[in-house]
């Protein structure tokens, strides 16, 4: 669960926010709670590998109860990876942040936190993902008296909204706010930030679109749009309990928590409305999302909600399916959504990272993600994943696509359906392509695999068998390390591809390694044990220097 700061508000003050909105004042200084990360050992050393590896996905039965009995275990889509976590930031007087929103624009991630315990603090971070596969944190900022609940980043600015104890504060003028500072070049300068207040319990949710700033103020709230270059209100509109806006075609939506989705003009007349039975709970994180003519609700405990976009009409509930221990029933809602190419993510809170596709025109739950913490936001971009996932922090995962010419070159080869433990016997030749996760494989034949895989408990490869990979292949996790052994005589041939080890490759005698081509690469994260008879042919690149 995600949740932001509640006000209780003078009666006299109610009247006023349900009438008209005081005009917003806007300072061009910088409060002098505002600081800069100038450690960069502190910013080094918040990107976090201990857990990086290979991701299981659950179903239900399996999260739900722990049993860990995978013997008939089927293998699945979606071979996942943990790239890195970015661990919140922490400071005295906010030592529980917990990480609420990311966008993901260009070469950077920017990534804003809260805190839900009392008194006001934020941060936010840039995190520089050209390659995600090592990501950095270039630049933190921290607010001793500011809730940073969702930022967005462009042209040179991030732009923060979130909540503020207006009587506490000499700056504010009201408990929402929204904060221009400046981002070039993966850095943070708080020289010359803006500042813009508008009534409401607490600013949640900002859109940027050409020239102006939209923000959702949450209850006894405004939609606002605001000129982005100066603060300066364009135009508003009150509403009872705002969680979120999104714009499509022109058109302004609206998550009303009172009510449900309005579909607003430019000038913010109501065009249409969503009517939505759901609770959508006290100040707590809840988006809208769309794709194509569907409008997808995060609605709590509910799940979340389709509907058509043109008519309004429901279509489904996509449920929550797990049932975790040790975890509040409270926590356990939907908070937001995301979508990338067919794939629906779910941001459960304590019910995890969901993850369903579509599947004949119906909606297939592939189950739950293997992360730690409460996800409040998912953010998907190419072939990546980005979870704010509470008081863990950032968790970006890889998806690993197969690539289009992989697929073509092994299209002889059928797609893997079997059980997650792959064991190819002495005498079997096989071959499979796609994008596969795996418990374990044991080869005493041969076997080419290609696509993208991964496999979570290592890969054994007997006296004599022989192992193709053409794609790529993640085995283990940093914390749960397993190996690649490559038996008496056995032969592993890799190309073009990318092999990444978490744990050691061992080469027994007069076993071979060999690489075909000159795109492939290999990442052992333990030790290569090599026998004086193995050998190791053909170019590659070694990344960590094992050879």
């Amino acid at each position: 669960m995600s949740q932001f700061k509640k006000f209780i508000l003078p009666s006299f003050l109610i009247m006023l926010v349900l009438s008209c909105s005081d005009e917003t004042t806007v300072f061009e200084q910088n409060e002098d709670t505002f600081s800069l990360e100038e450690s960069q050992s502190v910013l080094t050393n918040s990107v976090s590998f201990e857990k990086s590896g290979v991701l299981d996905i659950f179903d239900d039965e399996a999260t739900s109860n722990k049993s860990g009995k995978f013997a008939n275990e089927q293998a699945g889509d979606y071979p996942l990876t943990l790239v890195a976590q970015i661990t919140p930031p922490s400071f005295t007087g906010a030592e529980n942040l917990t990480a609420t929103h990311v966008q993901i624009d260009g070469d950077y991630a920017y990534v804003s936190y809260n805190t839900v315990d009392g008194g006001y603090a934020g941060a936010a971070d840039i995190i520089d993902v050209s390659d995600p596969t090592s990501p950095s944190v270039t630049s933190r900022v921290y607010s001793r008296s500011i809730d940073f609940n969702s930022i967005q980043y462009s042209d040179g600015f991030a732009y923060i909204v979130g909540g503020i104890d207006s009587e506490q504060s000499a700056l504010a003028t009201a408990n929402s706010i929204i904060i221009r500072i400046s981002a070039t070049n993966g850095r943070f300068d708080t020289s010359g930030i803006l500042f813009g207040f508008q009534e409401g319990f607490n600013a949640n949710d900002v859109v940027l679109i050409g020239d102006s700033a939209f923000m959702s103020s949450g209850k006894d709230g405004y939609l606002t749009e605001f000129n982005k270059n100066t603060l300066e209100i364009i135009n508003e509109a009150a509403f009872q309990d705002l969680r979120s806006v999104a714009i499509k075609d022109g058109k302004y939506m609206v998550l009303d928590a009172s009510f449900g989705v309005r579909i607003l003009n430019s000038d913010f007349s109501e065009a249409s409305q969503i009517a939505i039975d759901s609770d959508f709970g006290e100040s707590e994180k809840r988006t809208l999302d769309f794709t194509d003519d569907k409008i997808v609700v995060a609605e709590g405990s509910k799940g979340a909600g389709v509907y058509d976009f043109n008519t309004g009409a429901f279509q489904e509930y996509i449920p929550i399916t797990t049932n975790p221990v040790n975890v509040s029933q409270s926590d356990i809602v939907t908070n937001a959504t995301a979508f990338n190419e067919g794939v629906l993510l779910m941001a459960n809170g304590g019910g995890g990272l969901c993850l369903t596709d579509d599947e004949n025109g119906s909606t297939n739950i592939v189950g739950i993600i293997e992360l730690e913490g409460s996800i409040n936001f998912v953010a998907s971009k190419g072939d990546y994943i980005f979870a704010a996932s509470g008081r863990e922090g950032l968790q970006i995962i890889k998806m690993n696509k197969p690539s289009d010419s992989l697929e073509e070159r092994c299209s002889v080869s059928p797609r893997y359906f079997g059980n997650s433990r792959l064991n190819v016997s002495q005498g079997e030749d096989l071959s499979y392509s796609g994008s596969t996760r795996l418990r374990e494989v044991t080869i005493s034949g041969s076997l080419l695999l290609c696509g993208s895989w991964t496999v979570r408990d290592g890969i054994t490869i007997g006296n004599n068998g022989v192992f193709e990979l053409s794609g790529d292949l993640t085995v283990a996790r940093n914390n749960r390390r397993r190996n690649i052994t490559v038996g008496g005589g056995a032969t592993y041939r890799v190309e073009g591809g990318n092999l990444t080890i978490w744990g050691d490759l061992i080469l027994g005698d007069n076993s071979t390694l060999e690489f075909l081509g000159s795109n492939s690469s290999i990442t052992v994260h333990g030790d290569v044990i090599k026998s004086n008879s193995a050998t190791v042919t053909g170019d590659f690149v070694d990344t960590e220097g094992k050879f």
